[in-house]
């Protein structure tokens, strides 16, 4: 599925891509799927070929501005929030093991759509969200199947944190920000993957990008040729670390993050990771997620299709609407999207934040959706735990199975949370000792 190295994968995925960002695909998407299953190359390759003349539509209602120098100048916006030092180490690990909590709790059900999370969750009484999930099986007659790694992450099946990507792009963000500071480039994050990630530990944009890579391609042509899962929810999971180390300043959080996501990303793939590391960054400095929303809100380009998604969140969170109905609201006017695109998941994420009362309703909250739970779960955890500190996580998910992480990072397999922790306030403190921006 996805295959990258396929062009069965990747053309009728290409078509799927440009429908959704104002190209006019019309029946070509649909002959592309046919042409796969008549097993006609040469038909598939002539749409191929008809796909990449296509010009965007002149009154698509969004701009989607791709200049590095242009989305920096809209991050720059973002407003610095004074920290509270003595609050920092609690917050820092609190996002670290909110992080990991949150990417295990939602791992089972990754890939689910929001009926079949509801019909799991009820069957393992389990609804609402209230722990680790058991592994069902036989499984219940609507939820054909789980991923394959779910077995990994369902209680009593785990003595670490389950090895996944969610972790392992923050681990090595953390390593290329020791390797190299905070002005890293995009060339010095790609030879950190070909030299710490194993090529079968990355998915749809990321293994593209690494191909891309393998094959002496340089950024930014590493996240447009041959890729159209570049916006997709993979870039979104790696901005983390860079909110870490970025407490109260969402715009340098979110220049860093563009540098690493311009690997593998474009439009609303780069600004998801922005505003996720924003999204962090501010969270380590204020005590509300709607603030923490908004301050991040301020590194995306207004008009784009996320901006849109998340705008129209903020609003209903604002009218009093219910969770559900919020929830709905992703259904009924996201729901043509992928199950990992960035806009879909970034909006079920707001909504765990927004409407969530502790850190397990939240994360319950946002896995009801369906979707990237793995992903989302992380994030929303990661956000809670910055902005409540460590102390927010429940105690009974920690236990002895959340002290060490497993890791496909190279030389990073078995850390401790604690370590990670410690390692991210390092790089804080060395900014702090050279900043004169009075925020530390």
């Amino acid at each position: 599925m996805h295959d990258v190295l396929d062009p069965r994968d990747l053309i009728p995925d290409e078509a799927e891509q440009l429908a959704h960002s104002g190209y006019p695909v019309g029946v070509l998407e649909s002959d592309a799927r046919d042409a796969v299953a008549a097993k006609d190359l040469p038909r598939l390759a002539a749409v191929s070929a008809r796909l990449g003349e296509l010009q965007r539509a002149a009154d698509w209602g969004h701009e989607e501005p791709e200049d590095d120098r242009a989305l920096l100048e809209i991050a720059g916006s973002a407003r610095p929030v004074a920290v509270t030092a003595e609050e920092l180490p609690g917050r820092v690990r609190g996002a670290w093991l909110g992080r990991a909590v949150g990417n295990t709790l939602g791992k089972p059900i990754e890939g689910l759509t929001r009926s079949q999370v509801e019909i799991y969750l009820r069957a393992v009484d389990h609804w609402p969200l209230r722990g680790y999930l058991p592994l069902l099986d036989p499984l219940p007659e609507a939820v054909p199947a789980l991923h394959p790694c779910a077995p990994l992450a369902c209680a009593g099946r785990f003595v670490d944190v389950p090895r996944d990507d969610d972790l392992d792009w923050t681990i090595l963000a953390l390593h290329i920000l020791e390797a190299h500071g905070r002005e890293f480039t995009t060339e010095q994050v790609a030879a950190a993957w070909l030299d710490r990630v194993p090529f079968t530990q990355t998915h749809t944009a990321e293994r593209a990008a690494y191909r891309n890579l393998i094959h002496g391609l340089s950024p930014p042509a590493t996240a447009t040729h041959d890729n159209p899962y570049r916006e997709w929810i993979g870039a979104l999971i790696r901005g983390d670390a860079y909110g870490y180390v970025c407490p109260g300043d969402p715009a340098e959080a979110a220049g860093m993050a563009l540098a690493d996501a311009r690997l593998s990303h474009t439009a609303n793939g780069k600004y998801g990771e922005m505003w996720a590391a924003a999204l962090v960054a501010s969270a380590l400095a204020v005590s509300s997620a709607r603030e923490a929303l908004t301050l991040a809100h301020a590194v995306l380009p207004p008009r784009s299709r996320l901006a849109h998604a998340l705008d129209a969140v903020l609003a209903l969170h604002l009218d009093g609407a219910s969770h559900t109905a919020a929830l709905d609201w992703v259904d009924e006017a996201l729901g043509f999207y992928p199950w990992v695109h960035t806009v879909n998941n970034a909006a079920l994420i707001a909504i765990g934040l927004l409407w969530g009362s502790d850190f397990i309703d939240a994360v319950g909250i946002t896995l009801s959706g369906g979707r990237d739970t793995d992903s989302n779960g992380a994030t929303v955890g990661s956000v809670f735990g910055a902005l409540h500190a460590a102390g927010a996580v429940p105690v009974e998910l920690v236990g002895t199975t959340h002290v060490r992480v497993r890791s496909a990072v190279h030389g990073f397999d078995g850390i401790s949370i604690d370590e990670l922790a410690a390692r991210t306030l390092r790089l804080v403190r060395t900014r702090a000792a050279s900043a004169t921006d009075g925020l530390l």
